[in-house]
């Protein structure tokens, strides 16, 4: 445990050095995401992440390649070479299709040449797992097809996640702890080293993932891109693909796994349930409308999180709840002694609990304060709205016609209702001028923030006064 440890800890740290190196990349080479009407940002984010993610993983294969357990792993075989192949074609890929743009059909051929070099090194399924403890034995080509098949599938359902800050990282790093956790169970509980490979990659994988989390967490200073999201993808296939390779049908005994017929399957599918339910919705959504089913859309599980009311955060914090739901029941029946009448009531109990967590409109004692609540956000607004009329001050009424609107001194006469001699009579009939207005007539500049309403027996200083005499200025400064 300690070598694996040190390696996945090894990994993240350069990945996370790595990162704020590719953002600068990004940078200067116009590797920018501008937002589109799908997607949540509002400014343009730097892509490249998975170039952080790369250099990690050659690193923690380096590591890993001088600690005296995890050495015997990769020598003698493909495995160091296929993967730092196969994922250096998905990152060339990747960074052209994040500078430039590829074509759909140009990065899922790119995809199938990354697989065919994992099956090159050795990762490919050789048999497929059967009821009744019998297996389907697959020809070379039927191997080959199956393999590259996986790999492209789980690239882009990796792919189509990637919508919100930090999902598809967080996703891909709950599925590489699962797998880690089982393939090391099965090294040291039935002595099964050939899975020491797929714990190696599994903890590369959660290392590459957990250095780029806190650079693309919300809000995300830097996006995965094509680059990352395939390069996650191809490592999350990479893993379940090269653990049947190397095992032995018969040696998943009854006595140490549960269903061992079908977990070599049933584990990798339902770890993974989150991207591939996703992705099997999309396609679906898509043909049935008449457009490819690599047409972009808002229409992602994390898109109806958002539209449901979550929030960006708890939308990404919820996806990665089921994903530890599904991954954590899936290696707790795997590994462990529990009955399964209890193991079936905490699993059936957690998925209740995030159902609620997950769609508000299933809390029934909500319901009932609904609309209490509702009848009071109403009163409320009413008495705003009525205190905010009466506090609203009288308009002015129009100025009056004749000279004093074309600002000419009154003639004297007599007083009116209290004025002195020569001013515009004020009353009922002819409401007082506004500050601003009485400035405007005298000459002065308006000032619409002395506007107020006054208090009651005071009067303004500027339209109380007399008629001007001859030689003194309009409004003194």
């Amino acid at each position: 445990m300690p070598e694996y440890v040190l390696t996945l800890l090894f990994t993240a740290a350069v990945t996370y050095l790595l990162t704020p190196l590719a953002r600068r990349v990004a940078i200067a080479g116009g590797a920018m995401h501008e937002a589109r009407d799908r997607d949540v940002h509002v400014v343009p984010i730097p892509l490249l992440g998975g170039l952080a993610m790369f250099g990690g993983l050659a690193a923690g294969l380096v590591v890993a390649a001088q600690l005296s357990p995890l050495g015997t792993v990769l020598q003698g075989n493909r495995t160091a070479t296929s993967l730092l192949l196969a994922g250096g074609v998905i990152v060339l890929v990747g960074v052209v299709d994040d500078r430039w743009g590829l074509s759909p059909i140009s990065k899922l051929a790119g995809q199938a040449a990354a697989g065919g070099i994992l099956v090159w090194g050795g990762a490919q399924l050789a048999w497929l797992p059967l009821p009744y403890s019998s297996t389907l034995v697959l020809s070379p080509n039927q191997s080959t097809a199956v393999t590259i098949f996986l790999v492209v599938a789980t690239i882009n359902a990796v792919n189509f996640i990637d919508g919100l800050d930090g999902l598809a990282a967080g996703i891909v790093c709950i599925a590489a702890l699962a797998f880690f956790a089982y393939y090391y169970r099965l090294t040291q509980a039935q002595n099964l080293p050939e899975q020491a490979g797929p714990a190696l990659a599994s903890a590369l994988l959660a290392g590459a993932c957990l250095g780029f989390l806190p650079h693309n967490f919300y809000p995300a200073r830097i996006f995965m891109g094509d680059t990352g999201s395939m390069l996650l993808g191809l490592l999350l296939a990479y893993v379940p693909i090269s653990s049947i390779a190397s095992l032995d049908p018969a040696s998943l005994r009854p006595s140490i796994n549960r269903f061992p017929e079908l977990l070599p399957l049933l584990l990798p599918v339902t770890i993974l349930v989150i991207p591939y339910a996703d992705l099997l919705l999309a396609v679906v959504r898509r043909t049935r409308a008449g457009l490819s089913p690599l047409a972009p859309d808002r229409k992602h599980l994390h898109h109806r999180l958002l539209d449901i009311g979550h929030s960006h955060r708890s939308s990404v914090l919820i996806m990665y709840l089921w994903a530890a739901l599904f991954s954590v029941a899936i290696v707790w029946l795997s590994i462990s002694k529990t009955k399964l009448f209890v193991f079936g009531v905490a699993t059936i109990a957690a998925m209740v609990a995030l159902l609620l967590m997950s769609m508000p409109r299933l809390r029934w004692w909500e319901r009932r304060r609904r609309p209490s609540a509702a009848a009071a956000g109403t009163a409320a607004a009413r008495a705003a709205a009525a205190r905010a009329a009466a506090a609203k001050p009288a308009p002015a009424g129009p100025a009056p016609a004749g000279p004093a609107a074309a600002g000419m001194p009154v003639p004297a006469g007599p007083a009116s209702n209290g004025a002195p001699s020569g001013t515009a009579p004020v009353g009922p009939s002819a409401p007082a001028p506004s500050a601003s207005a009485a400035r405007a007539v005298i000459g002065g500049p308006a000032r619409p923030a002395d506007d107020g309403p006054r208090r009651q027996g005071t009067a303004d200083p500027l339209t109380a006064g007399t008629r001007r005499p001859p030689g003194v200025p309009a409004h003194p400064r």
